[in-house]
């Protein structure tokens, strides 16, 4: 293999760049990426870009010291077996990765609406939160919950409008997102739930029942979409993204896919898994640079990611479709507090904790080694979980 090309200049694509030449890897490597910038993290975008803590995230990576070719403002537009379309023409390759994430999902209308997905994104959205000013948040999911923050800490009238019947429905499920309720109440945020925009129109939204709500900015935070489209007709399997095997292997030789975009197939939870953050794009390239190589390598981990919001921090392990919910702690009296999903048999399936990292740190641990826990002790938020076992 003498030429790999990486699609994608996010942490996705700079860790496969890194796993490259960790493994021994001498031959070229070629990374290309949309934007005009170097490649950065987006976490902190939602976090201390919108707050003003940082202005840049770049990823800490020698890219020179790696020997890699960076091509930024350039697109996928096309793939063949042996070559890549890109908006400079055509790159052949031996081996691809493809890293190519997620785009914003925007509401239909006419009215400026923002998004929160580049480093761009956060610097004009974070110009315009001046206090006074009227910022409508459409999603009560993490993005939205994170953007809302922000908006209030630096003085901004916000409203933030929700189709499900709570914050992070999607995500967590009604009953356990509606525990946050109290927190937008508590931050002096109006907060709609059960409330569907019809359109996005100069200065405010029209909503589906025909009222309208004034705002000076409008934040849109209702999801992502895999960016797959430059796929089509390539041969490469897409739905809900690039269909992966366990392996991080497309349905195309020499090409695998990693990040926001990859849909792989998890041997732990028995079905198909797409995660849209940070620590899968951290991780996954470890996997899949060892099958481009020829290597044996499963991609199984147990998923993670975190938010932070009105002076919380909440964090997730696992997966907990079909689990049963039990509480440890009382969300309604506690400050700090816990979820537990548990399968059929009492095993830990995914835990949610909110400013308990011990927890967290220990339950995910448990959902890795599929152990069983003593439901009526771990219900207990002083018994470390794991003296649950």
């Amino acid at each position: 293999m003498n030429h790999v090309v990486v699609v994608g200049a996010g942490l996705a694509g700079v860790r496969s760049v890194e796993a490259l030449r960790a493994r021994g890897y001498r031959g070229r490597i070629t990374l290309i990426g949309e934007e005009s910038h170097r490649p950065y993290d987006r976490p902190p975008l939602s976090k201390a870009v919108l707050l003003g803590d940082l202005d840049s995230t770049l990823v800490d990576s020698d890219l020179g010291a790696l020997d890699v070719d960076l091509r930024t403002n350039v697109a996928a537009k096309g793939l063949r077996e042996d070559a890549l379309e890109t908006t400079e023409g055509e790159l052949e390759y031996d081996g691809l990765i493809i890293a190519t994430g997620a785009s914003p999902i925007r509401l239909r209308g006419e009215g400026a609406q923002h998004v929160l997905r580049t480093i761009d994104d956060a610097l004009a959205l974070r110009a315009l939160l001046v206090s006074g000013a009227r910022v409508v948040v459409v999603g009560a999911g993490w993005i939205g919950a994170e953007v809302a923050t922000a908006a209030r800490r630096a003085g901004c009238e916000v409203t933030v409008v929700e189709a499900a019947g709570s914050p992070l429905a999607v995500a967590l499920g009604t009953e356990v997102g509606s525990y946050t309720v109290p927190w937008y109440a508590e931050a002096g945020i109006d907060l709609r739930l059960g409330t569907m925009v019809g359109s996005v129109d100069p200065g405010g939204l029209t909503m589906m029942d025909g009222s309208w709500i004034p705002a000076d900015v409008v934040v849109t935070g209702v999801g992502v979409r895999p960016s797959v489209g430059w796929l089509a007709g390539s041969g490469v399997e897409v739905g809900n993204g690039i269909l992966v095997d366990e392996h991080l292997r497309t349905s195309m030789p020499g090409v695998v896919a990693v990040g926001d975009c990859a849909n792989w197939l998890s041997r732990r939870f028995g079905r198909r898994m797409r995660v849209e953050h940070w620590d899968t794009a951290l991780n996954a390239p470890e996997t899949a640079v060892a099958t481009l190589l020829g290597e044996s390598a499963v991609y199984d981990p147990v998923p993670y990611f975190w938010s932070e919001q009105f002076g919380r921090m909440l964090q997730y392990a696992g997966h907990h479709d079909g689990a049963r919910l039990v509480l440890r702690g009382d969300p309604a009296a506690d400050r700090k507090w816990a979820v537990l999903w548990l399968t059929d048999d009492d095993r830990l399936a995914a835990i949610l904790t909110v400013d308990r990292p011990r927890d967290l740190v220990q339950g995910r641990r448990i959902v890795e080694g599929g152990q069983r826990l003593d439901v009526d002790r771990a219900m207990d938020p002083s018994v470390p979980l794991r003296d649950c076992l």
